[in-house]
């Protein structure tokens, strides 16, 4: 678990995958990990998921850290860890899915809004608590919440530009989950588009 969370810590980005069918996501995921993004979240909400996961864990191998999103019941929970998971998401906090998770030593990080939230999921055991979402206020939200929390280790996601990663860590993100922003290609765009995005990301918060 910790050398789980050390990764996500040294990469910054939690790169967000959703798409409508499985083969769109393993593209994504080869596209994003030849860009030198290392960890790669597979939202449950796409179909095949769950067996894209196990395919890309058998694929990718440790060239990227495999998680699993919108995890929102122990049952999923405990299905994405055996498809290869190394870590969970969920847009809240539900506490069957931490149970799940500290039962197989995976780290989990739920979603949470306001202070009080932020807090609850924190006490019921979170690795991470997931800020979302966090696009609509901006960094100097999650600074506010930085402030009174210093020992929470917070990941603003949700509706995040790349161009503004780097200022949410500077305002005190462990890491930054980016979605669509980065993700997501437009009709006529390559892979290769999306492979170029994310190492101009990556080559920006490395200067």
């Amino acid at each position: 678990m910790n050398d789980v969370l050390a990764r996500i810590r040294e990469d910054k980005i939690v790169a967000v995958l959703r798409a409508e069918t499985a083969d769109a996501l393993m593209t994504l995921a080869k596209a994003l990990r030849d860009g030198g993004l290392g960890c790669l979240e597979f939202t449950m909400t796409t179909p095949g998921a769950l067996d894209t996961l196990k395919a890309a864990t058998q694929e990718l191998g440790e060239s990227v850290l495999l998680g699993a999103g919108t995890v929102l019941d122990r049952e999923t929970a405990r299905a994405a860890i055996l498809a290869g998971a190394r870590f969970l998401v969920s847009p809240c906090l539900r506490a069957e899915v931490l149970t799940m998770g500290k039962r197989y030593g995976v780290p989990v990080m739920p979603g949470a809004f306001t202070p009080g939230e932020v807090l609850a999921a924190w006490e019921a055991g979170a690795d991470v608590v997931k800020v979302f979402p966090a696009g609509r206020l901006g960094p100097d939200y999650l600074k506010d919440l930085h402030g009174p929390f210093p020992q929470i280790a917070l990941m603003p996601t949700g509706g995040i530009s790349p161009d503004d990663a780097a200022a949410y860590l500077k305002a005190g993100a462990v890491a930054v989950g980016l979605g669509g922003n980065l993700t997501r290609l437009a009709p006529g765009e390559s892979p290769a588009t999306l492979t170029e995005r994310a190492r101009r990301l990556m080559d920006s918060l490395r200067s």
